[in-house]
C-alpha cells in the first residue's frame, strides 16, 4: 500500500493557516500555494537517485553527485492545480508540464474530463501530479489512470488538503501512488467540500466566484 506523507513543517503549517483564513486575498493565497508546493516537492523528491561524477572545483578535482534516473514531468489538474506548478518548477526547472482538465458534476460529484495535453515522452518520465484539494479524490483517481494508460510507471501525488475519504478512495484504486499533503482534514460536508478546508481553491487563486 502506498504511503500518505503529511508534511507538518512549521513553515507549511503557518502558510496553510493563511490559506484557510477567508480574509486572505488572491495574491497572498497564490503566494502561499506556490510556497507550500515547493516545500511539498522538496519532500516528495527526497528519494531521487544520484550518480557520482568527477568534476574540478576552482581548488581541486573532486567527486560529486548529480540527480540521475528518469526525467520528471509535472501534471496539473485544471484549474486549481495551476497554482502549484510554479512552486514545483522552482525546484525542478527542467521538468515538462502536462495538463488534465476535469470538473466535478454538481449532481453526481463525479469528475468529467474536458481536456488532456501531456508531453509526448510522458511514458519515459516519472510524474508528479499536483492538485491542491483532494475532496472525493475522483479527479485524481481518473488523472492517475490516464497517466498509467499512457505507460507512466512512477507517479506521486502532491496536494495541500486531503480528507480520509479521498485518501481511502485513491489508495483503493491506486495503491502504488504515494500521497504528499500539508493536512488531512476532518471530513467532507454534504456538498462535497472539505471541512474545515479553505474554500474553493480555484476561486481563491484566481479571484472568481
Amino acid at each position: 500500500m502506498a504511503q500518505v506523507h503529511v508534511i507538518n513543517h512549521p513553515l507549511i503549517v503557518h502558510k496553510l493557516s493563511l490559506m484557510r483564513d477567508k480574509y486572505t486575498g488572491p495574491k497572498e493565497f497564490r503566494e502561499a500555494v506556490e510556497e507550500i508546493s515547493s516545500l511539498l516537492c522538496y519532500e516528495a523528491t527526497r528519494d531521487l537517485p544520484l550518480k557520482e561524477v568527477e568534476i574540478e572545483t576552482p581548488i581541486a578535482q573532486t567527486k560529486v553527485k548529480f540527480i540521475s534516473g528518469k526525467k520528471l514531468a509535472v501534471v496539473c489538474l485544471l484549474r486549481a492545480g495551476l497554482g502549484m506548478v510554479d512552486g514545483v518548477l522552482d525546484l525542478i526547472p527542467n521538468a515538462k508540464i502536462g495538463h488534465i482538465g476535469m470538473y466535478r458534476d454538481p449532481d453526481t460529484m463525479q469528475p468529467v474530463e474536458y481536456y488532456c495535453k501531456l508531453p509526448t515522452d510522458i511514458a519515459s518520465r516519472d510524474v508528479i501530479v499536483v492538485d491542491p484539494m483532494l475532496a472525493t479524490g475522483g479527479s485524481a483517481i481518473v488523472a492517475i489512470q490516464f497517466l498509467k494508460n499512457y505507460g507512466v510507471q512512477n507517479i506521486k501525488l502532491l496536494s495541500i488538503l486531503a480528507v480520509p475519504e479521498s485518501i481511502s478512495a485513491i489508495q483503493e484504486e491506486h495503491p502504488d501512488v504515494d500521497i504528499f499533503c500539508a493536512s488531512v482534514d476532518e471530513k467532507l460536508n454534504e456538498k462535497g467540500y472539505i471541512v474545515p478546508g479553505m474554500g474553493d481553491a480555484g476561486d481563491r487563486l484566481f479571484g472568481t466566484k
